[in-house]
């Protein structure tokens, strides 16, 4: 039995723009679990999608489903491992077992090992047939409810992927990893036929924390040059520390000027990869404009459900020769990666940049409505205080 606390608080969605902090009996972790002391939850932008009532996640899927209200949101976790149950101690994903004061970070994800898409090998783990997930499909209404990052412990069911901290890496960094993770559309653009490569002007629409990955991995990838397209004025600046030589505001420009744009900084051709990381449906379309023929374009933003947008195949795609890649989430490769990663050049880029505010439980409230203003990059919950 753990004696260190008897009530857990965790920051409650309860509905769309309903928040509450509550109070939780502690766990004692099963065989094969863990409970972890969160250091950092960041708020994602599913996670403001699930506050704005945009719910209807994996759309098109096996899992289709919507948010599991009530919720304890947050799974781009930090912490420590509090206690592990009985028996044979969980592994980390090296096959290290696990020991309490392991500094770690879990995917957010939980898969059955079973289907035809965890048992392939290229599949990425998120296409499980009986997919669960930390903070969206795990409701907090029944025991052990400890199963989002907006807590001061969390629950790490038995089979949950765990990766350690680099010792450098700290934790508020360390907490940038799954967002990190789901850069992976850049690593297939390098597979692709005229995909990405060496020098390639790599172009961003939506410069939020996941377009500053989505920036950050292509400048350590060998773009040659950085476009980024936002709304927000603050971002752009962002994207500028990150090496973006082109920021347009698409607040104050139209999209045939945005398409002029790059074009004119591309020798009237387009960008040879544009990364879609807006989170509107729409973004595609402009994706496709802004494109070279022959080039690729990624599409990490669309994970909820936001509507059909019109799209002319023939001459968006098929003519032009254009590769779409569709990033459902992060994939468990590119978790030791970009650990490693954000220890080795987080004084090469500026990635503590991306983080900009720090909010204790009482406040999660506040800062999901101000996580979605120019004022805010990336907004890292801290359970156990900062």
């Amino acid at each position: 039995m753990l004696a260190a606390m008897s009530q857990v608080r965790a920051a409650v969605v309860h509905a769309p723009g309903r928040f509450a902090v509550e109070s939780f009996p502690q766990p004692d972790p099963g065989p094969g679990a863990a409970l972890l002391r969160v250091h950092y939850s960041g708020i994602c932008g599913t996670d403001k999608h699930t506050w704005r009532g945009e719910s209807l996640q994996y759309a098109g899927t096996d899992h289709e489903r919507e948010a599991a209200y009530p919720l304890i949101c947050g799974h781009e976790n930090v912490g420590i491992i509090e206690a592990l149950g009985p028996g044979e101690p969980p592994v980390d994903a090296d096959g290290t077992p696990l020991r309490v004061g392991d500094r770690v970070v879990p995917a957010p994800n939980l898969t059955c090992g079973r289907c035809r898409f965890c048992l392939s090998e290229t599949a990425p783990y998120y296409l499980c047939t009986a997919l669960e997930d930390y903070g969206n499909s795990l409701t907090c209404a029944n025991p052990p409810h400890l199963l989002g990052g907006w807590s001061e412990l969390m629950y790490l069911l038995p089979g949950t992927r765990i990766f350690r901290v680099p010792d450098e890496l700290p934790s508020e960094l360390a907490a940038l990893t799954e967002l990190l993770a789901v850069t992976n559309g850049l690593d297939r653009a390098r597979a692709v036929p005229g995909g990405f490569g060496f020098g390639d002007t790599v172009a961003v629409l939506g410069v939020g924390p996941l377009g500053l990955m989505h920036l950050a991995k292509a400048e350590l990838m060998g773009a040659g040059r950085l476009i980024a397209v936002d709304v927000l004025t603050e971002r752009l600046d962002h994207a500028r520390a990150f090496g973006a030589a082109l920021a347009l505001d698409a607040s104050r420009t139209s999209r045939a000027e945005r398409i002029e744009a790059v074009r004119a900084a591309t020798a009237g051709l387009g960008a040879d990869v544009v990364c879609s990381c807006s989170g509107l449906a729409e973004g595609l379309i402009e994706a496709l404009d802004l494109v070279r023929p022959g080039g690729t374009v990624i599409e990490a933003g669309a994970f909820v459900h936001m509507g059909p947008v019109p799209l002319n195949p023939n001459s968006q795609v098929c003519i032009p020769g254009v590769t779409i890649l569709g990033v459902g989430g992060e994939t468990l490769d590119q978790y030791r990666p970009s650990l490693d990663m954000l220890a080795r050049h987080r004084d090469r880029l500026p990635f503590a940049r991306a983080i900009t505010h720090r909010v204790g439980l009482d406040e999660v409230g506040d800062a999901l409505g101000l996580a979605q203003t120019g004022a805010a990059m990336k907004v890292l919950v801290a359970p156990n205080g900062a």
